[in-house]
């Protein structure tokens, strides 16, 4: 990694022309850990491969990165060209820090962390997509506003459960972002428990719509890794449909 940008920094402008070809970015993100964030990014992604369409996803949430696991793709590296062609996964271009770190904890904080993801975004070369997705790491924090910085076309999606203590947390998340004037296109509603009733879940979370209520699936969690078993899965068949929402609807 190079020094951290400063005054002068020509990275975001390189950034600008590595993605000049993306149609779009959707940047999904959570008020909290533990809602199924990278899962759902992960998922969208291998729906999106799965109807033919261009995909990338970029894993951004460098302490604890996850998305490499739901795709099996421990093992993939990228290719040096010109800068760093991220490695296919199923149809998904897919770039994260774990091509680098491995199981190693990422020893990034404060400014390097956003020297970091100024780097990998200005050497990745994501080519003609579709949809970008990117894996954010959890809250609004300093990540965030980098990538609001850096990608000032991302759309953001937020994601909750029903949880007394995540829905509140939620509606901070999507309040500060639209504080910061960035469109938000709607909340996913993850349950979380086999016994968690999602019926009292209204179509708007706050003053955004609700894109779509995911039921609980034990068979995900075999699933992780593999995935034909989990396209399969009843938790991918009710995200199907958000995705194609996402395909058309924009952020507010």
């Amino acid at each position: 990694m190079v020094n951290s940008g400063t005054a002068g920094d020509p990275r975001p402008a390189v950034i600008e022309r590595r993605l000049e070809k993306v149609r779009r970015i959707v940047a999904v993100s959570s008020g909290k850990g533990g809602v199924g964030k990278s899962l759902i990014a992960s998922t969208l992604a291998i729906i999106g491969s799965s109807y033919g369409h261009s995909v990338g996803l970029f894993d951004l949430d460098f302490t604890g990165p996850s998305a490499h696991v739901v795709l099996g793709a421990d093992a993939m590296y990228p290719e040096e060209e010109f800068g760093i062609v991220p490695p296919v996964v199923s149809g998904v271009r897919f770039m994260s820090i774990v091509h680098y770190l491995g199981d190693s904890v990422a020893p990034f904080r404060g400014a390097d962390i956003t020297n970091a993801i100024t780097e990998l975004l200005a050497i990745t070369r994501w080519g003609e997509l579709d949809t970008l997705f990117v894996d954010m790491p959890p809250g609004i924090g300093d990540t965030t506003l980098d990538v609001i910085r850096l990608l000032p076309r991302a759309e953001f999606v937020a994601v909750t459960t029903p949880s007394r203590l995540a829905k509140p947390v939620a509606r901070r998340a999507v309040t500060l972002l639209r504080e910061q004037g960035v469109p938000v296109i709607g909340t996913i509603v993850n349950s979380d428990r086999e016994t968690t009733d999602i019926s009292d879940i209204s179509g708007r979370f706050g003053d955004v719509p609700v894109l779509g209520r995911l039921p609980y699936d034990a068979e995900v969690e075999t699933a992780i890794g593999d995935i034909d078993a989990l396209r399969q899965t009843r938790f991918a068949q009710a995200l199907t449909p958000v995705y194609e929402q996402l395909r058309y609807r924009t952020g507010q």
